[in-house]
């Protein structure tokens, strides 16, 4: 793998129907994610889909360019800018910033960022896995 080699892009509309089950899996009944009303009153002015709902994503896109070595201990360390709101189309994308050999195997560190359809970054940060050397 090359420094500024691009990853698989993943694009997807988050819906309603996604965060509700989302809620459920997850446990996380925040009224800010289910409940028109409480949040039509908050800062954000409506519903906001999960912040680990939408990262997912990132996992996904490394799933599709590093398989197994993502799932077998890919990190990632994110910052959440914006919210995605029911709606939203998100795209993520990344790019190899680095490059390293770490006790005979390659640690790649990857930039990645997930922006809505309006391009605000929603999600920014850093995804590191370790893969066997080319």
């Amino acid at each position: 793998m090359q420094t500024d080699t691009a990853l698989p892009r993943v694009q997807r509309t988050i819906t309603q129907e996604q965060i509700e089950r989302y809620a459920r899996a997850s446990g996380d009944y925040n009224p800010i994610h289910i409940d028109e009303d409480f949040a039509a009153k908050s800062q954000f002015g409506g519903r906001i889909a999960h912040g680990m709902l939408i990262a997912a994503s990132i996992s996904e896109m490394m799933t599709a360019a590093f398989k197994a070595d993502w799932l077998n201990g890919g990190r990632l360390k994110l910052r959440f800018r914006a919210p995605v709101f029911p709606g939203d189309t998100i795209t993520t994308s990344g790019i190899v910033k680095r490059v390293r050999e770490v006790d005979g195997r390659q640690q790649v560190t990857c930039a990645v960022v997930v922006r809505r359809q309006d391009g605000e970054a929603a999600i920014t940060g850093d995804a590191v896995v370790t893969t066997a050397m080319d």
